[in-house]
């Protein structure tokens, strides 16, 4: 055994492991991409850089030992620095989108693709719990939102773009549950004044967490503008409110026919928790509470949705006028995260804003690896589909158009969670040319070099389990490759261990089909 220090913490750690693992052990994270448990370390990343102590210099601390009296730091401005370049050096060659251009341009940042996919699967309820945890109104939005999205979808490039707001409204509309069920109380009262769809949104994403709210408006009936605003053969009202009164259901009280002044306002502060302003465009009356504000409207932070009235939040119109519905939805569920983080005692911050790696359009020449997981069928846009919606049959053909454009690990990619820590900038070192995207699939997975950093965990794995051709390093210096050898294909390469190595990967270069 030998003594070490780390962080200025004495710790006692096995004679003959390395840095890395004595860290983990006593509790310390030190990031990295190419070491893995199983096979070793192979230094190749230099995420895992710390600090000697007795000389300044940094080491990579998976091929390190630890020896007697060493005395390391694992996280400081340097080390950041060094990282933050290492990460920036890795995306330079990165090509690859994390989450899909549709999900992108939806200002509700609706998981778009995994919609679709569980639509083609047959798996609707599957796909509501997906939608609603971004749109509490999909059956609505289904049948008014402009879309966005569809005018970022790559499918575009080759005939039309999927009809995702079809597709949104057919998962409303074909689930009658409700996909969440409440968290208990947890005794904080939260008030929303102002039941139009950035109010009705708010409230459904804090009271299925656990917060009981009080929804006013001034009306009867909740809605605001998606009932006065839109015509009933667009939006019928039965549709309107069969998915309200599923929003109220969840145990939001709403308190109709209120009309709210500048003397209820500041006893409705003193008597809750938190206060949600959604009361559409800014009045007068409005101006007269005490808000900061601006000839558009109420001034608030960009992300938390802040006023300068503490503990009060804005939302929707009040901050400025919008058509589209599905903006005031979306900030509706972004303030619930600023009103959660606000009542623990936390800095209000909204939604985390995750690490996104884009490449912008598609080449011409790789529109037929992207159309290997898509249907060959043209979009529908017959009248009959635009007034009556898709049956089952048509909402899964239409679904299979989809192209499949995000990464299918993204939410268990080290590369993307780190780039995010480390806030690394992936246009700092890249050049001028994209390379060409291509995608293999073989064996339950999808194969995409351009996403590869060449960490050798792949290769190493094939080796240790005696894959016939496996996977290898392919040309020399900056032109090396990781590939199988000898021309043979990725299901030749990974015909034993395609799920093992798909999941060892760091990236979404190699990731499991469904």
């Amino acid at each position: 055994m030998v003594q070490i220090k780390i962080n200025g913490q004495e710790i006692i750690a096995e004679e003959g492991i390395s840095v890395l693992k004595a860290a983990n052990i006593a509790g310390f994270t030190i990031p990295s991409l190419c070491y893995n448990e199983e096979l070793g370390h192979f230094t190749s990343c230099m995420l895992c850089l710390v600090k000697d102590n007795a000389n300044g210099r940094l080491f990579p601390s998976c091929s390190v030992k630890a020896t007697e009296g060493m005395s390391i730091t694992t996280e400081d401005e340097e080390i950041r620095e060094a990282r933050q370049t290492g990460l920036e050096l890795l995306l330079s060659e990165h090509v690859g989108d994390c989450q899909g251009p549709c999900q992108v341009a939806c200002p509700a940042h609706m998981d778009i693709p995994g919609m679709n996919r569980l639509i083609a699967s047959g798996k609707f309820e599957e796909a509501l719990r997906l939608v609603k945890q971004d749109i509490a109104l999909p059956s609505v939005l289904g049948r008014i939102c402009p879309a966005p999205c569809e005018g970022a979808c790559h499918r575009r490039t080759v005939d039309s773009s999927v009809s995702i707001c079809l597709l949104k409204r057919f998962v409303g509309d074909e689930n009658d549950i409700h996909p969440f069920e409440p968290h208990p109380l947890n005794g904080k009262r939260v008030a929303i004044i102002g039941a139009g769809p950035a109010g009705l949104s708010a409230a459904y994403y804090l009271q299925i967490k656990g917060y009981q709210v009080i929804l006013y408006d001034r009306e009867n009936k909740p809605g605001g503008l998606l009932r006065t605003n839109i015509d009933p053969e667009l939006l019928p009202a039965s549709i309107l409110d069969r998915e309200i009164n599923s929003i109220l259901s969840t145990g939001i009280l709403f308190k109709g026919e209120t009309e709210i002044n500048k003397s209820l306002f500041q006893q409705i502060v003193n008597q809750y928790d938190a206060v949600v302003i959604a009361t559409g465009a800014i009045v007068d009356e409005l101006r007269s509470w005490g808000f900061q504000t601006n000839p558009k409207g109420i001034e608030a932070k960009h992300n938390s949705y802040e006023t300068s009235l503490k503990g009060v939040f804005a939302i929707g119109n009040t901050l400025r006028f919008s058509r589209m519905a599905v903006r005031s939805v979306g900030q509706g569920k972004e303030v619930a995260w600023s009103v959660q983080q606000y009542l623990a005692g936390e800095e209000p911050t909204g939604e985390p804003k995750l690490f996104n790696s884009r490449f912008g359009r598609l080449f011409q020449k790789e529109i037929s690896d992207y159309l290997k997981e898509s249907a060959n069928s043209l979009r529908d846009n017959s009248i009959d589909i635009i007034s009556n919606g898709y049956t089952r049959e048509e909402a899964i053909l239409e679904a299979n158009r989809c192209l499949h454009c995000d990464c299918r690990d993204m939410d268990n990619c080290k590369l993307r969670d780190l780039s995010g820590k480390y806030d690394a900038n992936q246009r700092r070192y890249a050049g001028n040319v994209r390379k060409v995207m291509t995608k293999h699939f073989a064996n339950s997975i999808v194969f995409e070099p351009l996403k590869c950093i060449k960490c050798g965990i792949c290769v190493r794995m094939t080796s240790k389990y005696q894959e016939k051709f496996g996977f290898s390093y392919i040309g020399r210096g900056f032109d090396v490759q990781i590939g199988v050898p000898f021309n043979e294909s990725v299901e030749s390469g990974l015909a034993e261990t395609a799920e093992l190595v798909a999941k060892a990967c760091p990236t979404g270069a190699l990731s499991v089909k469904n």
